[in-house]
């Protein structure tokens, strides 16, 4: 399905996952659109690990890229929800044992 492997327990690919999913205006998106490298600040990691995952979310359709430079992401919640359940990357992004939930919402 992908033209690369992707690691069961890809800690990096998650933490971009999940930050796009739980993205709010409060955070600085616009629209809750945002850079790579607003998107970098946020998860604490390197720019080209950041790029490198929002295009293995981006090809298993779940993130949506508009722009040229820069470009600005958004998680694709309908796609999502409409992904296969044996999809890696869904499997992935549900497995929400070691998620801390503090980081994205305050109660």
């Amino acid at each position: 399905m992908y033209d690369y492997e992707l690691d069961t327990e890809d800690k990096d690919l998650k933490k971009v996952g999940l930050e796009l999913m739980f993205m709010t205006p409060e955070k600085g998106a616009v629209d809750n659109w945002v850079t790579a490298v607003e998107l970098a600040k946020m998860v604490d990691l390197p720019l080209e690990t950041v790029k490198k995952k929002l295009v293995i979310l981006r090809d298993a359709g779940i993130v949506r890229v508009k722009g040229i430079n820069p470009k600005f992401w958004k998680f694709d919640n309908y796609s999502f929800q409409r992904m296969d359940e044996d999809d890696d990357v869904f499997k992935l992004l549900c497995s929400f044992d070691d998620v801390d939930f503090d980081r994205y919402f305050s109660y």
